[in-house]
């Protein structure tokens, strides 16, 4: 356990690992963003309902272990390459984060603190017990306040980059599911990607990106009906995984 990562579960060899890059609203005492206490219950901070569907998830056997971010995305952005602007957002969907605005010393203390501790327990458990397959978990708004005319009517998405190995698989049992299935949608994996390109992608893993719209699982109903839709999609795409 650490304050930049939270696990639950036990990686096995051959299993399926889940790894969710915002699953916490925490911002550390001594971490001062500037902005009103509030919005850390709003999707600008927090991945809503990630960390409870990834805890159903482990406990019903449908993933071995989940890797869950253990401070708030507006603390850091662990779903970003640690050179990019937007590791430490000074702004989101509307709203400042002057907290943000470090000179050189203060990244290099921010990323040290919560970034590179994360990856590092990533890459060491995928060392130690090589998944078969990485469920990448992601829960997203159904609108955006900077952007109010761009509809998002999608259920869910599935996203991935350059190995689309796993993603018709799972599209198709998603909709098997009666969801609306966004193929790169809300945005696309070939854009943002950063943390299965580099523990997925870069290993060789197969993987599926999935982000759940928040308004589905805002709610413990929500959350346990999209766990087990979830659960089922695992077991269709666990036969299909590469010998």
């Amino acid at each position: 356990m650490s304050e930049a990562w939270r696990q639950i579960g036990l990686a096995r060899a051959g299993g399926i690992l889940l790894i969710a890059d915002h699953a916490s609203a925490l911002v550390p005492e001594d971490v001062d963003l500037g902005i009103d206490p509030a919005l850390l219950a709003n999707h600008i901070a927090v991945d809503i309902g990630v960390a409870e569907v990834a805890v159903l998830l482990v406990e019903s056997g449908a993933v071995d272990a989940a890797i869950l971010g253990g401070v708030s995305r507006l603390v850091v952005d662990c779903n970003r390459d640690e050179d990019a602007p937007g590791v430490l957002p000074i702004a989101s969907d509307g709203h400042a984060v002057p907290g943000n605005a470090l000179d050189d010393a203060g990244r290099e203390a921010r990323l040290a603190r919560f970034f590179r501790p994360y990856h590092d327990h990533i890459s060491a458990t995928i060392a130690a017990a090589r998944p078969a397959m990485i469920l990448s978990l992601h829960s997203f708004t159904p609108s955006l306040a900077a952007h109010p005319d761009q509809a998002r009517p999608w259920h869910v998405g599935v996203l991935y980059n350059e190995d689309d190995r796993l993603a018709g698989v799972a599209i198709a049992a998603l909709e098997a599911e009666g969801l609306i299935v966004g193929d790169q949608q809300p945005y696309s994996g070939k854009l943002l990607n950063a943390t299965m390109n580099r523990h997925a992608e870069a290993n060789g893993i197969p993987y599926v990106g999935i982000e759940m719209r928040q308004d589905f699982v805002v709610d413990a109903v929500g959350q346990e009906r999209f766990a087990m839709r979830l659960s089922r999609m695992c077991s269709k795409v666990a036969l299909n995984l590469p010998e």
